[in-house]
This record gives C-alpha cells, sequence and structure tokens, in this order.
C-alpha cells in the first residue's frame, strides 16, 4: 500500500508541476503578444469542399461469416449470438 501511495503521490506533483509550467507558459506568450500591438486580420483562406466519401464496398459476407466462426471457437460469441449474426448476413 505504500508503494501505490507514494506512486500517487508522485503522479500528482508531476501532473501539477506540468499545470503550473503549462499555465506560466501561456500567461507569458499573452502578455508577449500584448506587447506587440493589433496586428493586421489575414484574409481566411477559403478551404476546398470536403469531396463525398467513397461509396462503402459491399462486405463479403463469406469473410463475415468466418470471423463469426473464428470469434465463437474463441468463446467470444455463444451458439445463438453466432447464428442470429449468421442468419443476419445471409438475410
Amino acid at each position: 500500500m505504500p508503494g501505490l501511495l507514494r506512486g500517487i503521490a508522485r503522479t500528482a506533483a508531476v501532473a501539477g508541476t506540468a499545470t503550473a509550467v503549462s499555465n506560466r507558459v501561456s500567461r507569458r506568450q499573452g502578455s508577449r503578444w500584448a506587447q506587440q500591438g493589433p496586428s493586421e486580420p489575414e484574409e481566411p483562406a477559403q478551404e476546398p469542399a470536403p469531396a463525398p466519401p467513397p461509396a462503402a464496398a459491399a462486405p463479403d459476407p463469406l469473410a463475415q461469416l468466418k470471423e463469426l466462426g473464428a470469434l465463437r471457437d474463441q468463446g467470444v460469441l455463444t451458439e445463438s449470438e453466432f447464428e442470429t449474426q449468421k442468419a443476419r448476413i445471409l438475410a
């Protein structure tokens, strides 16, 4: 138990130090930017419209059945779950 508490205390100290350093850097950068004065606003770059996603390829039922069989053999799926999914794929 003392090892666990020591680890928790060390993690808290590291996290607190990182937060303090991050806050100090943010404040320093903010004050530097404030001293530079206002800059000219830049024109926002126009981004191209996103391309439509490609049509999903039809899943291979044989590959899906093989995956289901492997999951059943590993004990991840029960026999009834396997049968339900098999019927859904074959429908």
